[in-house]
């Protein structure tokens, strides 16, 4: 037993994600544009893998460390077993690209045309195109020898080959930026459908207006990634704001960890490219597609086309809320549970807006970790402090890719009147929480929003997540402590019901880990089932081996990266890992253990991952009504019943599509099961409501 490898790599088990979302990108059965959504997708985490995995591994290398912490590999030979599957995936990518996406948009009239097939008026619109607004606002960059210039992380350059301007002088390299205020499409004028050039293809057909008496001998596209693992030394900073503005400044100056080019690039513009760029052959990856898949997600956004994209789903609306009565009036008849997006997410904002303009309202306290670019979360907190209420939020400025625009509506908020805490030193905020205090006839009262998922009103739509709303007095004390602590700077005081990481859910999750194998041994029902987006947290993963060797039957539905492997004789033969990629992002976490017959649910905004049981600021929430126990653990197994899009981890690490292996008669699809199920309870609550009772009267009765 002691060779057996007890986890998977966490790099590998990434990409092996990646992967189950490119299988979308070629699976028929899906429309066109959805898969060409997908393949975007699949390209954008790509690019997120490099800037933070590789980037992470490329520091340890520079350091010369050689041991990876948790991997069985060392540091140079995970890096060149990560390259050989990056490449191969690339591959895979291309093939969808050329050989599915780029005929079938053809077919449906979506065509991306090259400069040489564009028809004369096409031609002359390109040219207008060019000198009135591409001209005046591109400017080459020449390269002198031993100087490479700082490149933007992402942004596409032209690289062009001058030909010597005189006998005698050498070769000389430039660069054209595709500057990200430029459409990547170019829509070109056509009778039907939908045409357009790439803009790389449009600045190549012009590149010589830019050298008009130099022959340019090559026009190679290329891109970089630029590490982005970097994080602040809290310890040091006097002031966090700035120091996080100093990391979004090291960002666009970090080192290079992959050049992307075309396939057809000569060997000398590579050789050129990697040595002012600093980079080993590892680092080079070629494509034979386009550059940057991940920009085609705009393309299947183009309005029409209804036949190659999804039948929409409608949000519904929750029969716990009546649309008539005030957020608090509904909240204060019981708790209310929305699973998003089958339920609206309205109902939140409706929420925070009432909280907002109720004068009756004293307070309200707020976490926020990602948000939309125009939110209105943060204009209803910018209204309530106009309007003299006492208004918290606990912004988290470390969160990775959005400090930008967190860093703007922070002090947006601070402007209006706002208390805005820049999270804890050390700990990344990462719990969904808010707390509306009210002044009513019996006292003052707290109304309570948990949430595994951002107050995002924009992802709200796409990922699947569990909203709770209460006015339970002890939610409502746990809720009062927990802000005390995050923005006071004390120790956390003792939650009666609430988890909280970094120094409570671990805990309290191997406690009950532990209480099912106890009940187990007692000869009674054990069972445990966990929805999750990432599982790799050592003392965890070693508590549910222990829990399988004593029989109790454990079922993962984990979305993305799981160490945890499955299905190991004497290890985790009880253990069963699916993983379900649809046109919804998984995201909800909700974890249940059987207790003996007395289920014990609970909704967290934490995964079960070192960084966020110990290294975050996190939640995990009981869900005590009866019928949202139900409710949820009904969730669950429609999910472990998936035999449509669901994947099952196998003991190798490799993912099997569980419905290429299913012998049931009738596939189901979870996702849509759950949209049917929030439908049905809509359309039988609203027929409840219209059925009137006429009695008779005396003259109706002979």
């Amino acid at each position: 037993m002691s060779k057996v490898r007890k986890y998977f790599e966490r790099e590998l088990s990434w990409l092996e994600f990646d992967k189950r979302v490119l299988a979308e990108a070629t699976d028929q059965e899906i429309p066109l544009l959805e898969r060409l959504k997908f393949l975007a997708i699949s390209s954008n985490n790509l690019d997120e893998f490099f800037m933070v995995r590789i980037g992470s591994l490329k520091l340890l290398q520079s350091e010369g460390i050689l041991d990876t912490p948790g991997s069985y590999y060392s540091t140079n030979e995970l890096l060149e077993k990560l390259s050989s599957k990056i490449r191969a995936f690339n591959e895979a990518q291309d093939l969808c690209f050329n050989e599915d996406i780029l005929p079938g948009l053809k077919e449906v009239g979506i065509i991306q045309k090259s400069f040489e097939q564009l028809d004369p008026i096409q031609a002359d619109h390109l040219q207008r195109v060019f000198f009135q607004e591409v001209f005046p606002l591109v400017s080459p960059i020449m390269v002198p020898e031993g100087k490479f210039p700082l490149l933007t992380n992402f942004k596409m350059y032209l690289a062009l080959r001058l030909a010597p301007e005189e006998e005698g002088d050498t070769e000389e390299l430039a660069l054209l930026p595709l500057e990200q205020s430029l459409d990547r499409f170019i829509l070109l004028p056509c009778t039907k459908g939908y045409e357009f050039i790439l803009l790389e293809d449009f600045l190549e057909a012009f590149a010589s207006e830019y050298f008009p008496r130099r022959e340019i001998i090559e026009v190679a596209p290329f891109r970089i990634s630029r590490n982005a693992d970097m994080s602040v030394q809290e310890d040091l900073a006097s002031d966090l704001l700035k120091e996080m503005e100093q990391i979004l400044h090291m960002r666009r100056i970090s080192g290079c960890v992959r050049l992307e080019l075309q396939k057809d690039a000569s060997p000398e513009v590579t050789a050129l490219l990697q040595e002012g760029l600093e980079l080993s052959e590892q680092d080079i990856y070629f494509t034979e597609g386009s550059l940057n898949y991940a920009e085609y997600f705009s393309l299947g956004m183009i309005d029409g086309y209804a036949e190659s994209k999804y039948t929409p789903w409608i949000s519904q609306e929750s029969p716990l809320i009546d649309p008539a009565r005030a957020m608090f009036q509904n909240i204060a008849e019981g708790d209310i549970l929305l699973h998003h997006p089958y339920h609206k997410f309205d109902s939140i904002l409706r929420f925070i807006k009432e909280a907002a303009e109720d004068p009756a309202v004293l307070a309200i306290k707020q976490t926020l970790y990602r948000t939309s670019k125009n939110s209105p979360v943060v204009a209803a907190l910018q209204r309530a402090a106009e309007l003299g209420k006492t208004v918290t939020v606990v912004v988290e400025l470390k969160a990775r890719f959005d400090e930008a625009q967190n860093i703007e509506w922070a002090r947006k908020l601070e402007e209006a009147g706002v208390q805005v805490i820049y999270g804890v030193r050390g700990l990344k905020t990462h719990s969904k929480i808010l707390v509306v205090v009210r002044k009513e006839q019996g006292g003052i009262k707290r109304y309570m929003h948990f949430g595994t998922g951002n107050y995002n009103e924009n992802t709200a739509k796409i990922y699947g997540d569990i909203s709770l709303l209460t006015c339970n007095e002890t939610l409502g004390q746990d809720a009062s402590a927990f802000f005390n602590a995050i923005c006071g700077y004390s120790q956390s005081q003792t939650l009666k019901k609430l988890s909280m990481a970094p120094i409570g859910i671990k805990d309290q999750l191997l406690e009950m880990i532990e209480l099912e194998v106890e009940l187990k041994r007692q000869g009674q029902d054990a069972k445990i089932m966990a929805k999750l987006n990432s599982l790799s947290e050592p003392d965890i993963i070693n508590a549910l081996y222990k829990a399988s060797k004593a029989g109790v039957d454990i079922e993962l539905n984990i979305r993305g990266i799981c160490t945890l492997r499955p299905g190991v004789k004497d290890l985790s033969e009880n253990i069963r890992v699916v993983s379900i990629v649809d046109r919804y992002l998984e995201h909800s976490r909700i974890i249940y253990f059987n207790h003996g017959g007395s289920p014990k649910v609970y909704i967290s905004s934490a995964d079960w991952m070192p960084r966020n049981l110990n290294r975050r600021i996190e939640l995990m929430i009981p869900v005590e009504d009866a019928v949202h126990i139900e409710s949820l653990t009904q969730f669950l197994e429609c999910y472990f019943n998936d035999n449509a899009k669901a994947w099952e981890l196998q003991e190798d690490g490799t993912y099997v599509r569980i419905r290429e292996h299913s012998k049931a008669a009738k596939l189901m699809q979870s996702q849509h099961e759950l949209q049917l199920r929030a439908e049905k309870e809509i359309q039988i609550f609203k027929q409840s409501q219209n059925i009137l009772f006429e009695p008779y009267r005396s003259e109706d009765v002979s």
